[in-house]
This record gives structure tokens, C-alpha cells and sequence, in this order.
């Protein structure tokens, strides 16, 4: 049995290795495709769809503000863009907020910050440290900053100017930037996503924290996939106790609605001025309706304590069923963000999940990534575990 056939698309650029699933509608955690068919929903829009599907209290909100006005031009103020950054900044701790459309568009923000930082206090070629494994998308800039030769390789020359260094490893970061005088920041992922689920240790981000302090360096942390609520705080590393001094954002942040934003503290907050930076649909009133009424009722139902403790059960039913099974390498991750790396690839696994009505992700070759809404029930968390962990153990068994 498939999941469904393969639709036709001759006209859509083939830039996507989809599955043969073609969705219709969806209701919590649930979605169906054009043939009835259900499926629980455990990839949630890659981190996107915080709210599930079809949100009693989301939906009528959206609907109310497209009865008013979707689109106007930055030219003016739109009312909710102030309302959404003032929850931003209560929520974080910084001071001011650069709206956009997506986390490519933040995180490209956020380099154009770092660089104008730098060339402020003289650096004529200013350089900002990454990470291995890292992936903060697919523009020219912010692919030269993702780590992934598959993201990267052939659409060379790429833009200088990046130090790439290991996850985790205080001494590599140092050594890497020891007497250079052109780093000006220091850029990653508190959880990356793409490069396999890999969580930044709590020790690490204090370090980098107080070096960055030290050598006058912006600390910039992609929040893009981890951040609103995924791991039970609102930012991945406020586990960590810490501020960033620039914080992109996007994916969750609109519950669906396309929109990035970039927060930022009071070290980076006044770099831009008018002219330096902008966006046609960034911060539209449509979008930051939908960013406004996501922590609204985020907050009402309290989602950020739903996303550690499912997320938990979860992670330790996944680590029960499998404890011991050969080709299990760790299972890994904070709250509703969770992965499951296997000694062998296992791309396989989209489509077979997908044929017993689960939807998640593999990324990294050799990961299970799930980042389902953050609405996820512990019923539904031990359906994810009933349909997945029979799979991993056939697809182990025939490595």
C-alpha cells in the first residue's frame, strides 16, 4: 500500500524530493490527503505549525484581520507590528525587533548586521564565525554560512569572510580566532535542525557567551527551528541562562503565516538605519496579526509547558523501546524537537511512515527528526512511538 500517487506537477520546478502525498486539510495534529486518508502530523510544517491545524481560537482571528487590510507598505506603522515586538522583547529580554517574511531573509538580516558592526569599529573585512553541521538557508550569504557541502556545492564562488569551527568546542572557537582582529561574531543554531538535531550544550553557550563579551563580538543565535516554545522555553538557550545579542526568528512565530523576525539587544538594536535594510512584506499586517494571536494563545493554553512534557514522554518512550537495539546511535533533543540518529540512512523512513499514517522528516541522511505542533497530546506522542519504532527496527534489521 502507498500513501497515495504520485500527483502530477509538470510545471513546478524540481526542486523538492517529495513524497507522494498530496494534502487536503488538517485538524489538530492531524492532516488528510485528496484521497481521505489520515496522517498523524509529526513534521507540524518543519516546526511551523505551533497551533496544529485549523486553530478554533487562530482561524477566526485571521479571518477577522483579512476583512480589514492583508498588505500595506512599510511606508506606514501597522499597529500590530509595535504590539508583536513588544511581546518579543518581554518574551526575550532584548530591546527592539527588524520584522521579515521568512528565516533565510532573518537570518541574511542578521549577517548584514554582524558585517556593519564590524566595518563600525574599522574592520575593513569583517569575518563571523559558524559552526560544522550548521544550516541557516540558501541565499548566497547564508548558504557560505551553513555547513552542509550539499547545500553549498555548486553555486560557487561562495562569499568569504565565514570561520567555520567544531560544535561544543570551546578550545576550537579559540584557536580558530586566536590574534585575529577581524571576527566580529560569532553565529549558530542553539539546536541545530537541518545538521541532525544537535543540541548546544548549556555550559558551551555560557562560554561563548562571556568570550563574545570579552572580545567585543555580536553573539548571534538562530532561533529559527528551536525557538517559540519548541523546547519548553520561549528561546532555546534561555535554558542556558543567557542573552543573545541578535536572535532571528521565524517558522513557529506565525502558525503557518509566512514571517522572520530578528530581535535584537541593545549592542545591535541601532545598527540599521533607514536605508540600510528592509523588505517588501515584512512585518504586514496579515503576518503579524497571525505572530500576535500565536503567543496569545500560546500563553492562554499553555504550550510551552505542553511542549516539555509531551516532549519528554515522548523522548523516553522512544528511548525505552529502543534501549538496546543495535544501529540506535542516541536519541536526542528538547522538548517537541527530537531526533533519532541510526548508524545506517534511513531516508526510507519518510515514505514508510508516511504509508502507515505518520509524517516526520530525515535530515542529515541518518536522523528521524520530529517537530510536531506544539498542541501534541501524550496519547498521540505514544501513536508516533507505536507506528515509528517498529520501523526503525526493520530498516536496522535489513541494514
Amino acid at each position: 500500500m502507498t500513501a497515495t500517487a504520485a500527483p502530477s506537477q509538470p510545471h513546478v520546478m524540481n526542486t523538492y524530493g517529495r513524497v507522494p502525498i498530496e494534502l487536503s486539510h488538517g485538524q489538530g495534529s492531524r492532516v488528510w490527503d485528496v484521497n481521505g486518508k489520515s496522517y498523524l502530523d509529526a513534521l507540524g510544517g518543519i516546526a511551523v505549525n505551533t497551533l496544529g491545524h485549523n486553530h478554533p481560537k487562530l482561524v477566526p482571528a485571521l479571518q477577522d484581520q483579512l476583512t480589514k487590510i492583508i498588505h500595506s507598505s512599510n511606508y506606514y506603522f501597522c499597529p500590530n507590528a509595535e504590539k508583536l515586538a513588544a511581546l518579543l522583547v518581554e518574551r526575550s529580554g532584548l530591546s527592539n525587533v527588524f520584522f521579515c517574511s521568512t528565516g533565510l531573509e532573518a537570518n541574511e538580516a542578521a549577517l548584514k548586521l554582524a558585517r556593519k558592526f564590524g566595518v563600525s569599529k574599522g574592520i575593513e573585512k569583517p569575518e563571523i564565525v559558524v559552526y560544522e553541521k550548521a544550516f541557516h538557508g540558501r541565499s548566497i550569504a547564508t548558504m557560505s554560512a551553513t555547513g552542509n557541502p550539499k547545500v553549498r556545492d555548486g553555486f560557487g564562488p561562495l562569499l568569504d569572510g565565514f570561520i567555520r569551527v567544531a560544535v561544543n568546542d570551546i578550545e576550537s572557537l579559540k584557536k580558530a580566532t586566536e590574534g585575529n582582529k577581524n571576527v566580529c561574531a560569532v553565529f549558530f543554531e542553539a539546536i541545530q535542525g537541518e545538521g541532525g538535531v544537535n543540541p548546544f550544550h548549556m555550559d558551551y553557550l555560557k562560554q561563548v557567551r562571556e568570550l563574545c563579551d570579552q572580545r567585543d563580538w555580536l553573539l548571534m543565535i538562530d532561533e529559527v527551528q528551536c525557538g517559540m516554545g519548541r523546547t519548553g522555553k520561549w528561546f532555546a538557550h534561555q535554558w542556558a541562562g543567557i542573552k543573545p545579542d541578535v536572535m532571528p526568528l521565524a517558522k513557529g512565530l506565525g502558525s503557518g503565516v509566512p514571517i522572520g523576525a530578528v530581535v535584537a539587544g541593545p549592542k545591535a538594536a541601532n545598527i540599521f538605519s533607514p536605508g540600510n535594510h528592509g523588505t517588501t512584506f515584512g512585518g504586514n499586517p496579515l503576518a503579524m496579526r497571525a505572530g500576535v494571536e500565536t503567543i496569545r494563545i500560546m500563553e492562554e493554553d499553555g504550550l510551552l509547558d505542553n511542549a516539555a512534557k509531551v516532549g519528554a514522554h515522548l523522548q523516553n518512550a522512544l528511548k525505552r523501546e529502543l534501549a538496546g537495539l543495535t544501529g540506535v546511535k542516541e536519541i536526542r533533543g528538547s522538548g517537541l524537537m527530537i531526533g533519532v540518529e541510526l548508524s545506517t540512512p534511513c531516508g526510507a523512513l519518510v515514505n514508510q511512515c508516511a504509508e502507515k499514517g505518520l509524517l516526520l522528516s530525515v535530515t542529515a541522511d541518518t536522523v528521524i527528526r520530529m517537530v510536531p505542533p506544539l498542541i501534541l497530546t501524550a496519547a498521540e506522542a505514544d501513536e508516533i512511538v507505536s507506528i515509528l519504532v517498529p520501523l526503525i527496527r526493520d530498516i536496522l534489521q535489513g541494514a
